[in-house]
């Protein structure tokens, strides 16, 4: 089975949160690799930028974040299968249309569950329960 995540999990799992002794303790039960969507590594990057420019970690933490997330990469930890990006903007669409009228979901949010929904997912990781409530309702196992 594909597990696919949002970048919360990731910022949980690599950084220093509320969430991340959660997100380490499951990852850490979990004997497979995650899926990494096309999007993640980007938004993890940039989440770990904001986070420093807003001062809530420091450069060094930042720095080991990245760095603690490109290992996992290289370890094959985390995979970053092909992914029709065209696809996943077509069921991206199909999301919209179908959920945010009654649920509000942000688009990048819609963007994480359609390409786990393209890579075949069938579990989804992530800590914002908005995001939560559109995976579960397209199918998807979310543990938290």
């Amino acid at each position: 089975m594909v597990i696919a995540g949002d970048t919360s999990f990731y910022f949980s799992l690599y950084g220093n949160d509320v969430h991340s002794s959660k997100a380490v303790s499951w990852t850490a039960s979990c004997r497979q690799p995650l899926t990494l969507s096309p999007f993640n590594p980007f938004e993890f990057g940039n989440a770990l930028r904001l986070a420093e420019f807003r001062k809530v970690v420091k450069p060094e933490e930042a720095a080991m974040s990245w760095s603690q997330f490109q290992a996992a990469i290289r370890r094959g930890r985390l995979v970053t299968p092909p992914c029709n990006l065209a696809d996943v903007l077509d069921e991206a669409t199909r999301l919209s249309s179908t959920h945010t009228g009654n649920g509000g979901h942000r688009a990048f949010d819609i963007f994480h569950v359609a390409a786990a929904l393209v890579l075949g997912a069938g579990e989804f990781l992530t800590f914002d329960d908005n995001q939560r409530k559109l995976a579960k309702a397209e199918g998807l196992t979310v543990p938290f």
